[in-house]
C-alpha cells in the first residue's frame, strides 16, 4: 500500500504565497509522475501542475508564472510553491503520484487526502 500525505495549506491574503508539500510512503518501487490537482466547490477536479521523474513540468495556464513544482526523488516528495495567489486559487489541493510497487508491475495512481487553500480578497 502507498500513502500520500500533504501539508502546507491554509488561509492567505491575495498576493501572498503558500508552499504545499507531499510525501509518499509505503510499498514504493519507483514513482513516475507526481503532481497537484485542485477542486473548488461546484467545479471539476483539475490538474494544476505535474512533474516527471526526470524533472519535466507542466502547468495549467491559469497558474503559469506564479506556481512552481519541484520534487526530491530520493525522498519521494513533491512541492508546489504558490506565489501571487488569487481568490480563484481557492480550492482543496490534492497530491497525486503514479507509483510502481514492484518490478514488472504496472504503475497506478494514488491520491492524498487533500489540503485546503483559501485565498481572501
Amino acid at each position: 500500500q502507498v500513502q500520500l500525505v500533504e501539508s502546507g495549506g491554509g488561509l492567505v491574503q491575495a498576493g501572498g504565497s503558500l508552499r504545499l508539500s507531499c510525501v509518499a510512503s509505503g510499498s514504493i518501487f519507483s514513482i513516475n509522475a507526481m503532481g497537484w490537482y485542485r477542486q473548488a466547490p461546484g467545479k471539476q477536479r483539475e490538474l494544476v501542475a505535474a512533474i516527471t521523474s526526470g524533472g519535466l513540468t507542466n502547468f495549467v495556464d491559469s497558474v503559469k508564472g506564479r506556481f512552481t513544482i519541484s520534487r526530491d526523488n530520493a525522498k519521494n516528495t513533491v512541492h508546489l510553491q504558490m506565489n501571487s495567489l488569487k481568490p480563484e486559487d481557492t480550492a482543496v489541493y490534492y497530491c497525486y503520484a503514479d507509483v510502481k510497487t514492484g518490478w514488472g508491475r504496472e504503475p497506478r495512481g494514488y491520491w492524498g487526502q487533500g489540503t485546503q487553500v483559501t485565498v481572501s480578497s
